[in-house]
């Protein structure tokens, strides 16, 4: 692991799909020291843009035009959390777009 690298995790049918293709679920990347839209991480990983949800990003979820830096520990999530968590954990405004900071 080097100084540029972050830990991505995949959640619920992402994890499936990378299972279904032999590949990990968690992985650790190498990104640019000043940091890369977590869409572009999910792009390198083969995770198609219509399952993703949000991101996880240091325990704060965020949409997919969030910036990933080194150091820093990521999940996807795909749809279909169930009701009341989407909006606890704050998927529902990650999944429309109203939280890319």
């Amino acid at each position: 692991m080097s100084d540029l690298s972050v830990t991505v995790r995949m959640f619920g049918v992402l994890c499936t799909l990378r299972k279904e293709r032999d590949e990990p679920t968690t992985v650790q990347i190498d990104v640019p020291a000043q940091g890369i839209p977590a869409s572009q991480i999910a792009d390198q990983l083969g995770l198609p843009d219509e399952l993703i949800e949000g991101v996880f990003c240091n325990h704060t979820v965020y949409g997919m035009g969030h910036i990933i830096h080194p150091g820093d520990r990521v999940a996807f999530v795909p749809y279909g959390t169930p009701g009341p968590h989407r909006f606890a954990l704050g998927l529902y405004d990650a999944g429309r777009g109203k939280r890319d900071e």
